[in-house]
C-alpha cells in the first residue's frame, strides 16, 4: 500500500514551504480499512438473521475486493482481519470463519486479479475454485460442530435426486456411489461458478460508478446486459 501520494490540491501560503511535500494519506487509508470491514461484516450479519435470499450474499466479497483496488493487498488483508475479529466478537470464532473462508479471501482474490487488469475467464474461475474449496470447508467445519458427518446427508439427498432423474430419462438403473459423488461436485462447482459470475457483474456495474472500475466483460456479456460504457 502506497502511504504516501502527491495531492495536487492547493496549498495555503502559510503551509508552503520551498520544497513540496507529499501528503500522508495513511489515516484515509485506515478509515477506508475500518468502514469498509465493517461493512462486509454487517452485511454477513444482516444476512445471517435476516436471510434475504441471494441479495446480500452477492455483496458478501465485494467490500473486500473494492479496498483492494482502492489500497492495495496489505489493506484488504488487514479488512479481511478485522471483519473476522468483528464477527468473531459478535458471533463466535466458528461463524466468522464462515465468512473468512470462502467470501473474505475471494474479496482478496477478486480484487488482486482485478487490480491486475486479469480477463473475467480467468478470475471467475479461479473464484470458482474459492468457493467450491470454501463449501468443503463449511460442509467440515459444521460437521465437526454437530458432531455429525453432513456430507453424509448430502449424498442422501443427491442420491433420492439422481434416482428421479433417471426415472424421468427411463433409465432403470442405480446410481452408483462414484456417478452421486461426480453430481454432487458438478453442482458444487455450477453452483459457484453462477454466484462468482454475478458478482462480477454487480461489481462491473457498481464500482465502475464508484471510480474504481474493473476489466470489461467479454463482449458477449456486454450484449446481454445491454450495456455499453461510457
Amino acid at each position: 500500500m502506497n502511504d504516501f501520494i502527491e495531492d495536487s490540491s492547493p496549498v495555503p501560503l502559510t503551509a508552503r514551504n520551498k520544497k513540496t511535500q507529499p501528503v500522508v494519506r495513511g489515516p484515509l487509508a485506515m478509515v477506508e480499512t475500518a468502514f469498509l470491514s465493517s461493512t462486509s461484516s454487517l452485511i454477513w450479519l444482516v444476512n445471517y438473521y435476516f436471510p434475504l435470499g441471494p441479495l446480500l450474499r452477492i455483496f458478501f466479497p465485494t467490500p473486500i475486493a473494492l479496498l483492494y483496488l482502492r489500497w492495495g493487498g496489505r489493506a484488504a488483508w488487514m479488512g479481511t482481519l478485522v471483519s473476522g475479529l468483528l464477527l468473531a466478537v459478535l458471533m463466535g470464532p466458528l461463524r466468522s470463519l464462515l465468512f473468512v473462508m470462502p467470501f473474505g479471501l475471494m474479496g482478496i482474490q477478486l480484487g488482486a486479479m482485478w487490480r491486475r487488469g486479469s480477463g473475467w475467464p480467468l478470475t471467475i474461475a479461479v473464484g470458482t475454485l474459492i468457493g467450491s474449496f470454501g463449501f468443503f470447508f463449511r460442509i467440515w467445519l459444521v460437521s465437526l460442530m454437530l458432531g455429525d458427518d453432513l456430507w453424509l446427508y448430502l449424498m442422501m439427498q443427491i442420491t433420492k435426486l439422481a434416482e428421479w432423474l433417471f426415472v424421468k430419462l427411463g433409465l432403470l438403473i442405480q446410481p452408483s456411489l462414484s456417478i452421486v459423488q461426480i453430481i454432487a461436485i458438478a453442482m458444487i462447482i455450477l453452483n459457484n461458478l453462477i454466484y462468482v459470475f454475478v458478482v462480477h457483474l454487480v461489481a462491473w456495474m457498481l464500482l465502475d460508478r464508484l471510480g474504481n472500475p474493473i476489466p470489461k466483460p467479454p463482449r458477449w456479456v456486454e450484449v446481454l446486459m445491454d450495456y455499453e460504457a461510457d
